[in-house]
């Protein structure tokens, strides 16, 4: 079954490029498109996942997140954007975004972070990837959070962070997939989170890795 997807971009160029990415393969399946986030709720239909602009007229992307998510808590939506300071990266995490990528992101890349989304995975473009790590990484003070995490907790923390699935960090830690789970289950319970992107934005908030 294709993947479901819906677009939210002003800029008619990027949107139709977009349009055309997806309408290139059987595997994705164009839902919706609209430049605005208004328009977008006004005939909103539940995807799998949502490319979602920041810079929009009226209601922005990142103002939008919480009010998609509070209407439709399993809605994934990835931030596609030209944004790549720390404050913008944060914030969409913080409110929920499930992954943030560039737009420079070449188009092979961004159908790779619709489907690792898709799959359970938060998809960063490895430039977002290393200013997350960059943003905590100087700073050594271990708060409490951090201090009841496992050392085995820490460094699957760390592969959450890199965008990577279970099933990718159970190949590079050589456990099973179950087993990753299991650990994940755990860093979300002392973590009190209760998604991956939620995970990633209280550890770069709290410098938790």
């Amino acid at each position: 079954m294709a993947i479901t997807i819906g677009i939210v971009e002003d800029h008619t160029e990027f949107r139709q490029s977009l349009i055309y990415l997806i309408a290139s393969f059987s595997d994705y399946q164009l839902a919706w498109s609209y430049p605005s986030v208004e328009e977008a709720l006004e005939h909103f239909q539940q995807t799998d996942i949502i490319l979602l602009d920041i810079n929009l007229p009226g209601i922005s992307g990142l103002d939008a997140i919480p009010v998609i998510k509070r209407r439709f808590p399993e809605q994934k939506i990835i931030m596609l954007t030209i944004l790549e300071d720390d404050h913008h990266i944060f914030e969409a995490l913080r409110n929920g975004a499930d992954g943030y990528i560039l737009k420079k992101t070449t188009p092979v890349k961004i159908l790779d972070a619709i489907q690792q989304v898709y799959e359970g995975g938060a998809a960063l473009t490895p430039m977002v990837a290393r200013q997350i790590m960059a943003f905590f990484k100087p700073q050594k003070t271990q708060f409490h959070e951090s201090s009841s995490l496992t050392a085995r907790e820490k460094e699957i923390l760390s592969l959450i962070i890199l965008g990577l699935t279970n099933e990718i960090i159970g190949e590079k830690l050589f456990i099973s997939v179950q087993t990753v789970r299991n650990h994940i289950k755990n860093i979300y319970d002392k973590l009190q989170v209760h998604s991956r992107a939620q995970v990633v934005a209280k550890a770069m908030r709290d410098r938790l890795v």
